[in-house]
């Protein structure tokens, strides 16, 4: 066996793509693996016309000079869509080979630009009130001091900001709790129409005030599934208040219950709870991501209803630690339906 076969054997071997690069700077094997990053050909090829990306192709030469161990990022995709390896390159010695393999971290680089875009989400909810806030303090402290007009009107705004900044920070704190529970399954015994009556009977007032008619279509008899009361009741609080808030004055919103020994979500005994408005709908390519922290179909009038951008995502991670599942549909001009598909506990039935 030729040594250029055991090497290519050797690596073929390894679970991470990885080539390997000689004296003379050419490529001298690569894995299966590694054929589907750099391409098929690459072996007998100089490694600046298969690798091509400069900071990876600097690291090369670098280590290719001095023998000593590098890391470095290989990125492959669209924009938008990348996938992000981590590059470890490493001599083999008294052999004159640089071995180069790739482990794909798109998760950890994806993780890291949620948070960093979680805190300038955060950010900027919380500085646009606080610069009211601050504006309107400066002005009753200065010009509008004996303007008792401008003192009234100044303060309704800023209690409206204070409430504003109070339910994001509520939002914010209720989040961190269900993702921290989101992996512990409830084991407590709840009457799902139980939860659905307390719901609508808190929210009847919101409803007369915006002049929605509620009209629940589900009876009284138990529906028993494995959960956590509170948090199902701040499930259904969100997604009723917002089809309140969304449906439009003197629409109403239908709150229909159906059960099935075998949902065909879930694979097992289920039940659905759909939350029905009649308003004016969501537009397709918003429905994919309206369960984002602060994604908002519409910017403002979810701003001007008091939203906080928060509460689809909270409703996302209390039904995965349900099992359960959320399908939202809707139509321009046809309103917008959420689904909530719960698993039924069977044994208590």
């Amino acid at each position: 066996m030729t040594n250029t076969a055991f090497l290519q054997d050797l690596i073929a071997a390894l679970p991470l793509p990885t080539l390997v690069i000689d004296r003379a700077e050419r490529v001298a094997a690569l894995n299966p693996a590694a054929e589907v990053l750099v391409g098929a050909r690459a072996v007998g090829r100089n490694f600046v016309t298969v690798l091509r990306q400069p900071v990876l192709v600097d690291a090369v030469e670098r280590c290719l000079e001095d023998a000593t161990p590098r890391h470095a990022k290989f990125v492959l995709g669209d924009v938008g869509n990348d996938v992000t390896y981590d590059v470890t390159l490493k001599t083999v010695t008294g052999a004159g080979l640089l071995m180069v393999s790739f482990q794909d971290i798109t998760h950890k680089a994806q993780a890291g630009q949620m948070r960093r875009d979680f805190v300038a989400n955060v950010s900027h909810e919380l500085r646009t009130p606080l610069t009211s806030l601050m504006g309107f303090i400066e002005t009753l402290s200065g010009p509008a001091r004996d303007d008792a007009a401008a003192r009234d009107r100044f303060l309704g705004i800023m209690q409206t900001e204070a409430g504003r900044m109070n339910r994001l920070v509520g939002d914010l704190l209720s989040l961190s709790r269900v993702e921290a529970e989101e992996r512990v399954r409830p084991t407590g015994q709840v009457n799902l129409t139980g939860v659905l009556q307390t719901t609508l009977r808190n929210l009847n007032p919101l409803a007369i005030e915006a002049d929605v008619r509620l009209r629940p279509v589900f009876g009284a008899e138990p529906l028993p599934i494995l959960g956590d009361a509170d948090q199902l009741l701040q499930v259904f609080t969100n997604l009723v208040e917002n089809a309140i808030k969304y449906g439009g004055k003197g629409k109403p919103v239908d709150i229909l219950c159906e059960t099935s020994l075998r949902d065909p979500a879930l694979r097992a005994p289920g039940v659905r709870i759909t939350i029905l408005d009649h308003g004016p709908g969501i537009d397709q390519h918003h429905i994919p991501r309206l369960t984002e922290r602060f994604y908002r179909a519409d910017n403002h009038r979810s701003r001007a209803l008091g939203g906080t951008g928060l509460g689809l995502a909270i409703v996302k991670h209390i039904l995965n630690r349900h099992r359960g599942r959320l399908k939202i549909t809707s139509e321009l001009g046809q309103g917008a339906s959420f689904c909530v598909i719960l698993p039924l506990d069977v044994v208590a039935t």
